[in-house]
């Protein structure tokens, strides 16, 4: 299966802070899916490090006050053109990041409370059809076998 993967999880330094979240499961679903690496704060022109940001309603602030919604909007846009380069079907995203954020990310308020809601990214995929799954839920594409789709 063609899958979009959060470039953090697959130890790009991408993060805010210039990490990485790499998950060691990643060598066993490299083995039997093609993984597309995406940031969409990055495909948006955001830098790294950049300030840390937060989903208030429909906009993503820092936590300096400055809107970067429109960086998002621009990011989010791109994934979605390589989802539909690369016919992907589904996602493997960052948990709880402002764009990539599946089921629960921050309140806006920068006091690390969690609150349902998905990151720009991770709702624009859902709203086009592609199935989500956060880092958390990896064991269950591991255990997938992959399909392939004729040209």
């Amino acid at each position: 299966m063609k899958l979009l993967v959060s470039a953090c999880l697959l130890g790009v330094g991408c993060r805010y802070d210039g990490g990485h979240n790499q998950l060691p499961q990643l060598k066993e679903l490299l083995k039997t899916h093609t993984c597309i690496p995406i940031c969409p704060e990055q495909m948006g022109g955001l830098p790294t490090p950049r300030p840390p940001a937060e989903r208030q309603g429909s906009r993503v602030v820092t936590r300096d006050g400055e809107d970067i919604t429109e960086a998002f909007l621009r990011g989010t846009a791109e994934v979605l053109r390589l989802a539909d380069l690369y016919r992907c079907k589904a996602a493997l995203l960052k948990e709880r990041s402002p764009s990539c954020g599946c089921g629960q990310i921050y309140d806006g308020t920068f006091s690390k409370t969690l609150v349902e809601g998905d990151g720009m990214a991770a709702q624009m995929l859902k709203k086009h059809g592609l199935t989500v799954y956060g880092e958390s839920q990896i064991g269950e594409l591991v255990n997938t076998r992959p399909f392939f789709y004729s040209i």
